[in-house]
């Protein structure tokens, strides 16, 4: 992990330039430009919320109960698929000049944590608008971000790499993300699920910063210190393993892309 920040720190103004790159990138030639990362959130929640604040258990204010779990789960899903094709679109630079692998990932997640803050505007107007409490408990969302933002690097290493030696990664990788999905109650509050299943659903390690998003944003909760302990050990163990993994064959990476 020393080393990885090592990289980061000492590559961090390329970093900054290929996460702006990235996001130019994304919105080249939209209308609306930046104001999507506005507006996709806001759609989302307004599609999800018309279907199924009917079929679940009342959720008061079922709107901000969706988007607190949406937005990091958003972030999540879309750091790991713009890291997946990070190297494979940089391929013409790598093999120019010598660039320290490690920043395309980490690039293609710092341009997804951009447009994570710009998505959380459309909550915080959503909340005033419907009055609902801005909860003392907000600033702790700072800390099941970290967890989930580790967990995202992580995750991230690996697809970066596997799919610079296996294209169908990119391809395969959507439809795990849409699989996981539902696996992780972003819809729907995990009580739900039958208490025989819950242990398996308690093993999605995505479950427990997105409940710590919706715990203190619209419950006005914390969770126990040891889910907090739990949650951030569970986001190193899953950095440090991404990261063992690319650097054993990032040296390869450039006869293959």
């Amino acid at each position: 992990m020393d080393q990885l920040f090592k990289e980061i720190y000492q590559n961090r103004e390329l970093i900054w330039a290929l996460a702006l790159k990235d996001l130019q990138v994304r919105y080249k030639r939209s209308a609306l430009g930046f104001l999507w990362a506005l507006l996709n959130p806001l759609m989302m929640m307004v599609i999800l919320t018309m279907v199924f604040s009917k079929l679940l258990p009342a959720q008061d204010h079922y709107s901000i109960f969706l988007m607190s779990g949406l937005l990091p789960w958003t972030f999540f899903s879309q750091a790991l698929s713009y890291s997946a094709d990070s190297i494979v679109t940089n391929g013409d630079l790598l093999k120019k000049v010598y660039v320290t692998k490690s920043v395309f990932p980490v690039a293609a997640t710092l341009s997804n944590v951009i447009n994570f803050a710009l998505s959380m505007i459309p909550l915080v107007l959503l909340l005033a608008v419907l009055r609902f409490p801005f909860h003392r408990t907000w600033p702790y969302v700072l800390v099941p971000f970290a967890s989930l933002l580790l967990i995202a690097l992580g995750f991230g290493f690996f697809v970066a790499m596997a799919n610079v030696f296996f294209r169908d990664v990119a391809h395969i990788l959507q439809i795990v993300l849409q699989a996981w999905y539902f696996v992780t109650p972003v819809m729907y509050p995990i009580d739900i699920i039958p208490a025989q299943y819950r242990r398996l659903f308690q093993l999605n390690p995505v479950l427990y910063p997105v409940n710590g998003f919706r715990l203190a944003i619209y419950y006005g909760q914390l969770p126990s210190l040891q889910s907090m302990a739990a949650s951030l050990a569970g986001g190193a163990i899953a950095c440090y393993l991404g990261y063992w993994v690319f650097r054993r064959y990032q040296d390869n990476l450039v006869f293959y892309v």
